[in-house]
């Protein structure tokens, strides 16, 4: 690898040398006079990012707002793909520093296994806590089909030979013609790359999504997520002790992707049923390659080698249970690759007939039968790491692959009761009775062993559909296994109601069962979803008043005595802004484990977080360690959301470091709990009092502009490019619930995206200046308390450093440009200066509390991106700007024109990355 002294030097080298070979390719397709035209746009944004110039900005504008077909389409395409080149050339330079780290000796990178087990060594631990802690640990990584992934895959696809490409530039060793050969490889890819479309001409439907989701299972975490737990093994029995450690396979990856019905109508109980078998069938099909090249490895012979002589008798019986004489191994004395022509005869036969796996645990056993009498012929600290990763990645994707949450909306369950409970004359009118009667109600349901469903025919289709969904569950349970789908979520839970009448549907069948002692059994958990600010001030007293009741209580033993609490991020930063609403998450989290600890009962906190920081995004090990110490060891589960897939699991070895980060965080933090050592965070009461004040305040001032400003939403409508996201075809699911165009069913994807567009990145940022503002006034030591939480507190860190990367990506300069939408003048320079005055406000109490100088000074790397990328985002959404208004204006417009404001929009979320 080359040394330099510069960190940065070679993704300089690659950014400039993509950058070239771009160059190239537009005077190859577009002549020199498209060359000069990107040129002279790319100087003058530089410019006037270096030193503002009004005259210059004017004659930047003009020179936009000039351009005409084609060209006009061509300069766009040339700023986007730019940026798709910049985040490989990121990406790669991601790879190459951790492996810089890799081969240093004396330094190790921080949040990688090595340096966590250096740092738990120093805890106040026993070898067996340790393996305590392991055993506590739980990660679950949820990829959901959220509409916010712009790129599509053959373009993804593309990146990812061409980050292939770049690594091979990287090696010393090769020769001058190897060197030519890659380099014309890099130029065809990024002539792919422009002679590409961009834009999809359909919305995916959800099996497309579903074929999305698999992909990535399919290139990358298949094997990449078995080696995170082998390392850190290895890590731990060079580090700290050569015993025998058992790592669990504490990092577990489910899916909404074809489960999540909340408000898509797309997702049918016969797609759900599809979706479970796509992904059976390519695991089952992973699973066969692996086995023929196990067979191909283990050619040991017991003519070289003593075999356990049970064991040979034993493939003897089971080759004639399973095997025709044609099928079985040639070669008696190569016992194991007999046995493995079992196993995978077996694995062909699996979901077909008899004689194929049941579970997958039974193929796991096989493996491990292998693995015993194999590694008897090693010397102890040896291992088949090959085979013992097989046998990880069976125990952790087993034959669902991953497990299918099913969600819905409580309204949709609620009104499936209340005609249910007409038809068989139990109420006339649940909808509208108390939440006390309808709980009434609902426990003497659930402690009723007769069923209420006497006949199907007179249900509105809406409550046969729901009817439906249940007995597909049933019926995967059966057929898939009961991993395939465990819990079943509740959008929008209000009250205790919602939960017990997902019980009763469950109970209607089958899922959840009453025997005539009094013992329930059920094969699901019932989970909350906490959304707006008022739901999670409510989640507490909600589980309290389950936890109470005894018919729950059952539920939850039977459940291992564990709840599921899921708690979003998009609709409470929504509600009532990002400050505010990840207070009361943390808030409600603390509250809820009390609770659940007094009574015994186990948590899981599902974090519904976006991708962009406005729905909670960040790093994963940011996102575990901002959570409240003591709640880590209930177990975490995160949803992985849109473009954050393939910014995370695209490439293998940023799969690898994103997965080792999120078990080095979670590991560590939760072995500093479990230490006796006075290094537990501690979170004092002042810092409490004080997220309190700023919170409150910070709600009211966001309150009062979206809630409270009759003109916010004309503003939002108009100043963004809202109406123009539904043309985009980025996912199979509405915009808004209902398909209404009132702001509370306007999801809170597009409600992020559009604003992210225009730079204004308001979900992200507005009101917490004058929150942090206004406690940082009040008292003269209040600052230097805000300066210590900053220091001393994860959550409260984390929080400022958000703060201050969202005001980086936002541009007031920028969001201005888009105030020509707005058809009032004085509405959007009313309303612009109130944003504009609280940017001011909020980036002077980040730099106050942070001790920076600018914003992001104490991440070079992160600023000095944004900075490389700003001039090159300005260009598009001028040309946005004046192309919106052009489409706006035109009753009938042009399917270019339409075009060119989509790739605009493409161009824009590749260059600040997060989207929605």
């Amino acid at each position: 690898m080359t040394v330099t002294t510069d960190s940065n030097a070679l993704l300089r080298r690659d950014v400039n040398m993509l950058g070239s070979i771009l160059g190239e390719i537009l005077v190859l397709h577009g002549g020199k006079e498209l060359f000069d035209k990107v040129e002279t746009i790319r100087e003058m944004t530089k410019s006037i990012r270096k030193t503002y110039d009004a005259d210059t900005y004017q004659t930047l504008k003009n020179e936009i707002s000039t351009l005409q077909p084609p060209m006009r389409q061509q300069v766009i395409r040339a700023f986007s793909i730019y940026f798709h080149l910049i985040n490989i050339a990121e990406q790669n330079h991601r790879i190459r520093r951790r492996r810089e780290y890799l081969l240093k000796e004396e330094e190790s990178q921080s949040f990688s296994l090595e340096k966590t087990v250096s740092n738990v060594k120093n805890y106040d631990l026993t070898n067996e806590d340790i393996q305590d802690v392991l055993n506590e640990l739980s990660v679950e990584l949820i990829m959901t089909a959220h509409p916010t992934e712009a790129t599509k895959r053959t373009v993804l696809e593309i990146q990812k030979r061409i980050s292939e490409i770049l690594r091979k530039l990287d090696n010393p060793q090769t020769t001058k013609n190897e060197r030519a050969y890659v380099e014309e490889s890099l130029f065809n890819e990024v002539t792919a790359l422009w002679h590409t479309d961009e834009l999809r001409h359909r919305k995916p439907e959800v099996l497309d999504e579903v074929k999305n989701g698999l992909y990535y299972f399919d290139q990358t975490l298949f094997h990449t997520l078995p080696d995170v737990f082998q390392d850190l093994e290895m890590q731990l029995q060079s580090q700290i002790s050569e015993e025998d450690w058992k790592v669990p396979n504490f990092i577990q990856f489910g899916s909404w992707i074809g489960g999540d019905r909340d408000g898509n109508p797309n997702v049918t109980p016969e797609i759900t049923w599809k979706t479970l078998g796509m992904q059976r069938e390519l695991i089952l099909k992973k699973y066969d390659s692996t086995i023929v090249d196990l067979m191909r490895r283990f050619s040991q012979s017991s003519e070289r080698i003593t075999i356990n002589t049970q064991f040979i008798e034993k493939v003897e019986e089971e080759e004639g249970t399973y095997l025709v004489d044609k099928e079985k191994w040639p070669v008696k004395s190569e016992v194991y690759r007999r046995k493995f022509a079992i196993i995978l005869k077996r694995l062909r036969e699996t979901g077909k007939t008899e004689n194929g796996y049941q579970f997958s645990e039974e193929l796991a056993n096989d493996l491990i039968e292998i693995k015993e009498h194999a590694e008897a012929h090693l010397p102890k600290p040896k291992k088949l790491k090959t085979l013992r990763k097989a046998i990880r990645q069976v125990q952790m994707f087993g034959f669902h692959l991953a497990t299918l949450d099913v969600r819905n909306h409580s309204g949709e369950h609620e009104a499936a009761i209340h005609e249910i409970l007409k038809a068989v004359h139990v109420a006339d009118d649940y909808s509208n009775l108390t939440e006390e009667e309808k709980q009434k109600i609902l426990l003497e349901v659930l402690n009723d062993q007769r069923p209420l469903l006497l006949f199907d025919g007179s249900y509105s289709e809406a409550t046969q559909k729901m009817l439906r969904v249940f007995r597909m569950i049933k019926k995967a349970h059966e057929e898939f296994g009961k991993r395939a789908i465990e819990v079943y979520l509740i959008s929008m839970t209000e009250a205790p109601s919602d939960l017990l009448e997902v019980m009763v549907l469950a109970k209607e069948a089958g899922i959840y069962r009453l025997y005539p002692d009094g013992s329930v059994e059920s094969d699901i958990d019932v989970a909350p979803l906490l959304e707006t600010i008022d739901d999670l001030i409510a989640g507490p007293k909600i589980m309290q008043t389950l936890f109470d009741t005894d018919v729950y209580r059952k539920q939850l033993q039977s459940r291992n005595r564990r709840q599921e609490i899921m708690l979003g991020y998009s609709d409470g930063s929504k509600d009532g802004g990002t400050l505010s609403a990840n207070w009361r998450l943390f808030k409600a989290q603390l509250e809820i484990h009390n609770t659940a600890r007094e009574y015994d009962i186990r948590l899981k906190f599902f974090h519904g977080r976006g991708g962009s920081l406005g729905r909670g995004g960040g790093s994963l090990n940011t996102s575990i360690l901002s959570q409240p110490m003591e709640t880590l060891g209930d177990g975490v589960k995160i949803t992985e959301q849109g473009e954050v897939l393939s910014s995370r699991y695209l490439l293998e070895d940023i799969a690898y470091r994103n997965l080792e980060q999120a078990a080095a965080a979670l590991f560590e933090a939760c072995a500093k709990v479990s230490s006796s050592s006075d290094q537990v965070e501690l979170r004092q009461k002042e810092w409490e009092d004080a997220m309190e004040a700023i919170s409150e305040k910070s709600l009211r001032k966001y309150q009062s502009l979206v809630f409270g400003d009759p003109d916010f939403l004309t503003y939002f409508n108009q100043a963004t490019p809202l109406t123009e996201l539904g043309a985009l075809n980025i996912g199979s699911r509405p915009m808004s619930r209902k398909n209404s165009q009132r702001f509370e069913d306007l999801r809170a994807i597009p409600w992020v995206f559009a604003w992210t567009q225009s730079r204004h990145m308001l979900p992200a940022w507005y009101a917490a200046g004058t929150g942090l503002q206004s406690f940082i006034e009040e008292d003269g030591s209040n600052l230097e308390i805000l300066q210590t939480m900053y220091k001393e507190w994860s959550f409260f860190h984390s929080t400022i450093n958000n703060l201050q990367m969202a005001l980086m990506k936002a541009d007031m300069k920028t969001a201005k440009e888009y105030l020509e939408l707005v058809e009032d003048p004085v509405l959007a320079n009313r309303i612009y200066e109130d944003i504009a005055e609280e940017y001011e406000r909020t980036k002077k109490a980040l730099l106050q509390i942070s001790g920076n100088e600018e914003l992001l000074s104490h991440t070079s790397n992160i600023k000095e991106s944004v900075h490389l990328r700003n001039p090159y985002v300005d260009p598009l959404n001028f040309l946005q700007v004046d192309l919106i208004q052009k489409l706006r204006e035109t009753s009938n417009p042009s399917e270019e024109l339409v075009t060119e404001v989509l790739l605009t929009i493409n161009g824009v979320a590749a260059g600040l990355v997060n989207t929605g």
